[in-house]
């Protein structure tokens, strides 16, 4: 195995920074207690929303706490 070989939460990240157009300022991914917790700073609702399904683009079923902050 290769040590460089990306994580779940590096994956997440990248994936919602496409799905925002990078538009999430200061994201951060976390895995906690089986639950993925979304922070950063957004321009609109509507982005926050789509970094949640960014998330859900690949874990349909993840349970998930979106503390992104509208700003």
């Amino acid at each position: 195995m290769s040590a460089n070989l990306p994580t779940t939460r590096d994956l997440l990240r990248e994936r919602v920074l496409a799905r925002t157009g990078r538009r999430i300022r200061d994201l951060s991914v976390e895995v906690v207690e089986e639950k993925i917790v979304l922070r950063g700073q957004a321009e609109s609702f509507h982005v926050k929303q789509l970094a949640q399904h960014g998330v859900w683009d690949l874990l349909p079923e993840a349970k998930l706490q979106n503390a992104i902050v509208v700003a």
